[in-house]
């Protein structure tokens, strides 16, 4: 009988009320009588978000780890990687205690840390996928409350925490006294605190951008960034040796130190110095900063969280009119044009395509315009252009993935195969061709060696020659996918062997290939003509145009006599 008539309970304890359960109200005398109660929901506002979105944080990496243990292996690989750099970086920091150049390259570091922060964003959105705000507009979220748990949740991270090494760093190659070591507990957590704002505000801010098709193309274009970043950082210290070391960076610091973050660290500096009131204008410029960044981040995270998405918006209007130019007009009828418009539309509309062309027109150009502003190049180098660009015509049919069966099917003989390939090594020369041509002139104009462009751009010829012959006959002999489902995957699971022999192999062949037009220069230089060498120019574009036209006639009936392999081996992404 006790069970079916439990005693009163003396507490005001609520229990949630089941279907059906009318609720009750409790006697005034304060004792509940049996039956459960409503449940009084709790205020949004009275649940702290911060450990939440942290848990949240710890959760999305721990969940994305398991995916996979490639994906483990990366991140574990990369966060050794980023310790190692960030002690090392620690360490000759705090060896420069008490250079009076020692401010200088912390205030410059602090700036160039800030930029990339700022930058990274854009080309890495799914690195982390709490940058998405749009995945908590339907949660009853305040913005204030909000945009504090997201720059808490921020701070986990492998980025945080090589900020803050390099922060502490800086701070102890700067702080002299107990007042500028006082200081440094204040300006470290301020420029930790203003790149991880800047990082968010940016996101947010570009958040639409980031997650469209344009977004996309700017991710893969990444690695772009990073090697042109490369050959500037080369190129700025071979200047600072050559201008008499960081002395030559004093200008520059005076102004950046002025610029938050690196204003905190500017503090530091100022308060060892006995600059009390520069260091509080700059402890204070950093702080208005910060204010400044949480503020245009909420304002942004209130626009998209409660006005429309634009693309939506543009898919409803009225169709545009076409525009009257068609470059489509400017290439030959039949076949030839068709593929040859296909494949520029390719290189304009596909990502990974795009990707794969961008990286290869600015590593073309950057290497010998680099070389040769460096005092270290030769017009030699501008051929490392035609190299590269080259290499677009290996493995063809991989950027039509399982849509290449289309393309099989208008294939029925040796003939349709050939001019298939003629015209996407066509469509490639209408880019690399003129490019090829103006890289080799810049570097001649740079160098003043004019004397040497003929055979320069004969040579160069020759090359791309060669490698559109090898290409053609490794897209048809090695085929492989390209995944569409990853920005950062250019080969499918289990085909990364055909990949290398594909573009290696061809690139060893197309080297061999050329050798003729090469024995033919030195021969000229080594016998003393070197009057004839122009004759480069016209035997380097003969022995090219004949040397791609013989790969294609030999590519054309392994191509008819291989199309279920063919499409086998691109479907596969």
């Amino acid at each position: 009988m006790a069970e079916n008539n439990p005693a009163p309970i003396a507490s005001d304890r609520l229990t949630a009320v089941s279907p059906g359960d009318a609720p009750l109200t409790p006697a005034s005398s304060g004792l509940v009588p049996p039956g459960p109660v409503p449940l009084t929901p709790a205020s949004p506002a009275s649940v702290p978000l911060t450990p939440v979105f942290v848990r949240l944080k710890l959760s999305l990496l721990r969940n994305g780890l398991r995916q996979s243990s490639g994906r483990a292996v990366a991140y574990i690989a990369s966060a050794v990687i980023a310790l190692l750099l960030a002690a090392a970086q620690f360490l000759g920091l705090f060896l420069l205690r008490g250079n009076e150049h020692a401010g200088t390259l912390v205030v410059l570091l602090t700036a160039l840390l800030a930029l990339g922060w700022a930058v990274m964003p854009l080309f890495f959105p799914g690195g982390d996928e709490t940058l998405d705000p749009t995945r908590l507009v339907m949660l009853p979220l305040r913005p204030r409350p909000l945009v504090g748990a997201l720059l808490a949740a921020s701070l986990v991270g492998i980025g945080p925490l090589f900020t803050l090494c390099l922060a502490v760093g800086s701070a102890a190659a700067t702080a002299h006294g107990a007042a500028a070591v006082a200081v440094s507990v204040l300006a470290v957590p301020l420029v930790l605190l203003v790149c991880v704002a800047l990082a968010r505000a940016v996101a947010t801010a570009n958040i639409r951008l980031l997650t469209s098709r344009k977004g996309r193309d700017l991710a893969v274009l990444s690695g772009l960034v990073i090697a042109v970043g490369i050959q500037v950082v080369n190129f700025g210290v071979r200047r600072l040796g050559e201008a008499g070391g960081l002395a030559a960076l004093d200008p520059a610091a005076s102004l950046v130190r002025w610029l938050p973050p690196a204003s905190a660290m500017g503090a530091v500096e100022s308060v060892g110095e006995g600059a009390y009131g520069r260091a509080v204008a700059q402890l204070l410029l950093t702080v208005a900063a910060l204010a400044a960044l949480l503020y245009a981040w909420q304002r942004s995270l209130v626009k998209l969280m409660t006005a429309p998405d634009g693309s939506t918006l543009a898919a409803a209007e009225p169709d545009r009119k076409e525009s009257g130019w068609q470059p489509g007009r400017l290439l030959p009828e039949g076949r030839t044009g068709t593929v040859m418009l296909r494949s520029l539309r390719y290189v304009w509309r596909d990502p990974k395509t795009k990707a794969a062309w961008v990286t290869s027109l600015a590593i073309g150009l950057i290497v010998p315009l680099f070389n040769a502003l460096q005092g270290t190049g030769t017009i030699y180098f501008a051929c490392f252009a035609a190299g590269m660009l080259g290499i677009q015509m290996y493995n063809q049919f991989g950027q039509d993935t399982s849509a290449f069966w289309m393309v099989a099917l208008t294939i029925s003989s040796t003939r349709d195969a050939y001019l298939e390939l003629r015209a996407r090594a066509l469509a490639l020369l209408v880019i690399t061709l003129p490019y090829s041509a103006l890289v080799t002139v810049a570097t001649a104009a740079l160098l003043g060696d004019w004397q040497a462009l003929p055979e320069a751009l004969g040579l160069s010829f020759a090359l791309l020659g060669a490698m559109l012959a090898t290409g053609a006959l490794a897209s048809a002999r090695f085929p492989y996918s390209i995944p569409q489902d990853s920005g950062y995957k250019n080969v499918a699971p289990g085909q990364a062997g055909l990949a290398w022999i594909s573009i290696f192999g061809g690139m060893l062949g197309g080297a061999l290939l050329c050798a003729p037009v090469l024995a033919l220069a030195i021969w000229i230089h080594v016998s003393g003509a070197d009057e004839w060498a122009w004759l480069l120019l016209p035997a380097g574009a003969a022995y090219g145009a004949l040397a791609a036209a013989g790969g294609l006639r030999l590519a054309a009936p392994r191509t008819a006599a291989r199309l279920p392999e063919i499409l086998a081996a691109v479907s596969k992404g």
